[in-house]
Order: structure tokens, then sequence, then C-alpha cells
């Protein structure tokens, strides 16, 4: 007769079984390490931007006083339109709406015209620099007392990229398309990898941002931009698709228009892909137009409030910087 069974290779298989969940759980429990880390927790590099940008910058930056001015108006249905006017500025805000239904689009567009190129700056949140910090758009405003804001790039998602703002060089990991601003009030789209940041100062640039694509460039909008990724790390692939979005476009040298498109909220605003916000920036005139940071972060702020309603909620999801014209 044949032995019968001791339970032995039983209790070897739960052994083994016990020590690959082990495995398992500890290996995911380090990636969820990793990802707190790497996209949840803050990690400043200068924490009073204030006060390094004053020991860094070569640069004098103009202070704004405001008052009431003239608006204008776009090509199709406006339904508001309210205009500031300042020595070194003047922003015309407009909101826009197309389609029917579900198709209806929501886009706001502030026209800004800039005697003096240093009006338009940039803040961190929390007055710091670094990975993982946010506040949302109306907050980091308010605190540099901005009569007007956008979202910016959210550069602080990754960790490349060439960042300068107000003057100064807070990061040199060239990776992508970039946008810089200039002393002398042009904007150009340049590829970050063919140059430095120390070289871009030299050359006068004030601000750069760094998401993208470009989306028109010589007045026509850019083939395959539907394809583009921005980043190949978690949670932001692609940027395909109707979504909220955030542009800015270049009329002249001192002459620029930024369109936020509110989305994901059918029958109020569906949202624009990225030809279709390329056709916006196109139809306002804009030669070069350049995607930023778009989605939940999507937010315009002008004169002490929200313009727009992401995702169709009435709050703001926390982004890293903005671009303002302070108040």
């Amino acid at each position: 007769m044949r032995p019968t069974s001791t339970g032995k290779p039983r209790r070897t298989r739960r052994r083994v079984i016990i020590s690959s969940a082990l495995a398992l759980t500890l290996a995911l429990g380090g990636s969820t390490t990793w990802a707190l880390d790497r996209f949840v927790i803050e990690h400043a590099e200068i924490t009073d931007v204030d006060a390094y940008e004053a020991e860094n910058s070569s640069v004098t930056a103009t202070d704004d006083d405001t008052a009431d001015g003239s608006t204008d108006s776009t090509d199709e249905t406006t339904v508001t339109d309210t205009g500031y006017d300042s020595d070194d500025a003047d922003v015309s805000i407009s909101t826009v709406v197309t389609g029917t239904g579900d198709e209806t689009v929501t886009y706001y567009v502030a026209d800004v015209t800039l005697t003096d190129a240093t009006a338009l700056r940039s803040a961190f949140a929390k007055n710091a620099f670094g990975e993982n910090i946010t506040e949302t758009t109306s907050a980091i405003a308010a605190d540099n007392d901005a009569i007007f804001a956008i979202n910016g790039d959210y550069y602080g998602f990754r960790d490349t990229g060439i960042v300068i703002r107000n003057g100064v060089v807070y990061r040199d990991e060239g990776a992508r398309q970039g946008l810089a601003f200039y002393l002398d009030g042009s904007v150009q789209v340049y590829d970050e990898t063919t140059t430095s940041a120390d070289e871009l100062l030299a050359d006068g640039v004030w601000n750069t941002v760094s998401f993208g694509p470009a989306i028109v460039e010589d007045g026509a909008v850019v083939d395959g931009i539907e394809d583009v990724e921005i980043d190949t790390n978690v949670g932001n692939h692609s940027i395909q698709g109707d979504q909220p979005r955030t542009a800015i476009g270049v009329i002249d040298d001192n002459h620029l228009v930024f369109v936020v498109v509110d989305g994901r909220s059918p029958g109020y605003s569906a949202g624009v892909t990225l030809p279709g916000l390329a056709g916006i920036m196109q139809g306002l005139g804009a030669t070069t137009a350049y995607n930023l940071d778009g989605g939940g972060s999507s937010t315009m702020y002008f004169n002490g409030s929200l313009v727009n309603d992401p995702l169709g909620t009435g709050s703001e999801r926390g982004t890293s910087d903005i671009l303002y014209i302070q108040g």
C-alpha cells in the first residue's frame, strides 16, 4: 500500500504562500511609500521665495494701481465683459458660451496689454518652491495682491523643466517644449533641451512655463497636438479628449490673451480638445498659443474672486503656481 499523506507538503505550500503574500505586501508598501513621497508629501527647496527673489533678481518689477477701464468683446456670445486698467497693464475679461445642450462650451478670455513686461509675474503656493506644495489659484492670488491670475504649469508635480520666475532661476532640467516671456515684451516657444536657464536669463527672459505643447505657431494650428503626452509619470499621462483647459496666446509684443475653458460638466461646459483650444486661440488672433496645466487646475481669478467654475463644482483644486498681475 502507498503511504498516506502526512500533510507536510501542505505546510510547506502554506509557508510559500505566506512568504509570497508577505513579499507582495512589502512591495506594495514600498510602492505606496514611494508614491506618497513623490506625489503627496511636500518637499520645499526654498521656503521663502520673496526673500530669495529679492536677493537674486537683477530686475526691479513694477507695482500697479488699478482703475476702471474700457471693455472688449469677442465674436461669439459674450455673457460678461469687465475691464480694469493700470499704468502697467490693461485687463479685459469676457465670458463666452458656444454650442447647446451637452455640446455647450463655456470659456473665459482675458485680453491683457502690458506697458511693462515685468507686470506679468509668477507666484508659488505658500511662498515656497519645491515638489507637491499646493494652494488654490485664488489663495495664491490673494496672498500676492493680484487683480488677475491664472493657474501656471504645476511645476511642483515634476522635477524636470526649466523654471525661471520673475527673473530668477529655480530649476534647470530641460525636458520639453517651454514658453519664455522676455523683458522686451516678446514671448517665444523654445526647446528646453537645447539651451540652459542661465543662457535664457542672459537673453532677457523674465518668466518661463514648462508644460505645453505649443498649439498655435505662426498663426496656424500645430499638427499632431492631439497625440502629445506631456508627462510619462503616474497620474498625468495624456491630455487628449474634451477637457478643461488653460492656454496663453500671443497677439503681439506685450499683448496677450489668456483662456480658461471649463469642462466635464454637460449642459454647462463639456470642455474642448487641444485642436479645439487651438481654434479658440486662433480665432482670438493669437499667432502663438501654448497649453498650460488643465483639468481641475484650470482657473481664472479676477478682482477678488474666481471667474470660472472648475469641473462645475464651484471649488478649486490646489496648484503649485500662478501667473498674475498685481493690483
